[in-house]
């Protein structure tokens, strides 16, 4: 609907607040002083006069409603009423209105609360979005300067912490784990990598949670997979959950990435066995798993060291092994190793040719690099190194925080959730469910 300039000088003139800052808006454009020849000037006040605008505007709608809403209500009879101050939190700032409430009988009736999906002291949900998103990434407590330089809100810490926690359980409690086998073939190759690293925990005493706190480590078990030659990844985890369901996760992951049942999966870890045995179980002979190439440098690296003191000499052999396990030679790096293997009253700890000697020998079957290389297939396990630093520790590893392992479990959902770029999903069936 257009409105004729008659219609809207009508409407301005019913809202003064909103006329007297239009008529601001449109000194800024005009500029009749010469007072904002920068553009950066320029777009500050307007920032500022359409910040005011909106809570000016979302203000002057609420009132309305509200007068509506009792207009309706009011012609009921034998309705007591009772008015009200209600308040809440907008991304333009705090609302309030007159709230008249009704009681007939014991029922409380609510007409403006009902309608407009409001709560006293609560936050709009595009506020709550923007709360989230923030405290997605930073501290709770860094999440009320934001507020305040973007949107010129002063809300508590405490709040922030609510609203993120409470979205962030949601996505925790609603998003899918897919462990149906794929019906369509899928794409030629999946690649699946997946690691654990240490998130701070503290726990409280049953008895008095004020008293005895533990802090301690658990592990979050990260998983990520992309069709081979894809940069587009799909990413799960578990903080509480055990192997079996770091396993469900894993296939769920690799299901989005495009596994399918003709697909062949391509892993890559650190050598945990927990791994390899969930990649066996969750894909069959569809799956594969490579120990990383870098992880088993590691160990040649300290038996290099150890078999030859002179540093040029540990680098020649050590290239020397390298070479070998890219073609395919596993049993000449073993037999090498076995030509200096400590003595045993060496103990294990010393004894870094014994276990270098040791890692490879159980794991031959998952040194398989000429293959993976020939297919252009990874060898090392960066990714999920990375994925760890970027989804977890970046947000669960601050400085001084530790984590309830519910709550770290549930932000670290949140963080899955904006990695797998399902963010946009998540907002739109909250608005549809409310």
């Amino acid at each position: 609907m257009v409105l004729s300039d008659e219609a809207l000088l009508e409407r301005l003139n019913e809202h003064p607040e909103l006329r007297s800052r239009v008529e601001s808006m449109l000194l800024v454009v005009a500029d009749e002083k010469g007072e904002l020849q920068e553009a950066d000037a320029a777009e500050m006040q307007l920032i500022e006069q359409m910040r005011r605008m909106g809570q000016e505007s979302l203000q002057a709608w609420a009132s309305g409603q509200a007068s509506k809403a009792v207009a309706v209500t009011g012609r009921e009879t034998g309705v007591r009423r009772a008015g009200k101050k209600l308040q809440w939190h907008s991304t333009f700032g705090e609302i309030s209105v007159e709230e008249i409430q009704y009681r007939r009988g014991n029922r409380h009736i609510r007409p403006f609360v009902n309608r407009a999906k409001v709560r006293n002291r609560g936050c709009s949900r595009p506020l709550q979005r923007v709360v989230t998103d923030f405290g997605a990434d930073v501290a709770f407590a860094q999440v009320e300067d934001k507020l305040v330089e973007h949107y010129g809100l002063l809300l508590a810490e405490s709040t922030i912490r609510r609203v993120t926690e409470a979205h962030a359980q949601i996505i925790y409690t609603t998003t899918p784990v897919d462990e149906t086998w794929p019906d369509a073939a899928g794409c030629r190759a999946v690649v699946v990598e997946m690691d654990g690293g240490m998130v701070p925990i503290v726990e409280a005493a049953q008895t008095d949670r004020r008293k005895g706190k533990t802090l301690l480590w658990k592990e979050a078990k990260l998983c990520l997979a992309h069709a081979a030659g894809s940069q587009t990844l799909s990413y799960g985890g578990t903080l509480q959950g055990d192997v079996e369901v770091a396993g469900k996760q894993l296939f769920s992951c690799a299901k989005s990435a495009g596994f399918g049942k003709t697909s062949q999966v391509h892993t890559v870890g650190d050598g945990a066995e927990w791994i390899a045995r969930q990649v066996a179980e969750r894909f069959g002979s569809r799956g594969g798993y490579l120990v990383d190439f870098y992880h088993v440098c590691d160990y040649l690296s300290a038996a290099a060291a150890a078999i030859h003191p002179n540093a040029d000499a540990a680098n020649a052999w050590l290239n020397q092994q390298k070479d070998a396990l890219k073609a395919g030679r596993c049993g000449d790096v073993t037999a090498s190793l076995r030509e200096h293997l400590e003595v045993g009253d060496v103990t294990d700890s010393q004894a870094s040719i014994r276990a270098c000697h040791r890692y490879l020998s159980r794991r031959q079957d998952q040194l398989d690099y000429p293959t993976a290389l020939a297919n252009n297939l990874p060898i090392g396990s960066g990714e999920i190194e990375s994925a760890h630093r970027y989804i977890v520790q970046k947000r669960l590893k601050l400085p001084g925080s530790w984590w309830c392992a519910a709550n770290a479990d549930h932000m670290l959902a949140l963080r899955l959730n904006r990695a797998n770029r399902q963010w946009d999903n998540y907002w739109n069936q909250a608005r549809k469910a409310a």
